[in-house]
């Protein structure tokens, strides 16, 4: 996977996998896996900068939620209310653009 594409997209995918439920960072790893067959395999070192960073704009809230393996409470991320409308925007771009680019690329006349 060429790393800029996923730059230029994480936020959307991010708030994607949170889009229905409050997720902590190790379960959006395994969901972002598994929902795209593999293709995204995030690492905690540049998950958890991206969580925060989306956290501070207002778009993401953390919570304290049930104590894991290590006895510490894990940190579940619910998307708030500008992060759901974010989310909306983002998708739409996305839609424009990956149209675009699918015109273009696509090949044929």
């Amino acid at each position: 996977m060429n790393p800029d594409l996923l730059r230029g997209n994480l936020d959307l995918i991010l708030l994607s996998l949170l889009e229905t439920r409050p997720l902590y960072g190790f379960a959006i790893i395994q969901q972002a896996r598994e929902r795209t067959e593999g293709y995204f395999d995030f690492k905690e070192g540049s998950l958890y900068p991206a969580l925060h960073r989306l956290e501070q704009a207002g778009l993401l809230r953390a919570e304290p939620g049930e104590v894991g393996r290590n006895g510490k409470p894990r940190k579940y991320y619910a998307l708030t209310d500008r992060g759901r409308e974010t989310l909306r925007e983002k998708r739409e771009e996305f839609r424009a653009f990956s149209g675009a680019v699918t015109r273009l690329a696509g090949g044929g006349t």
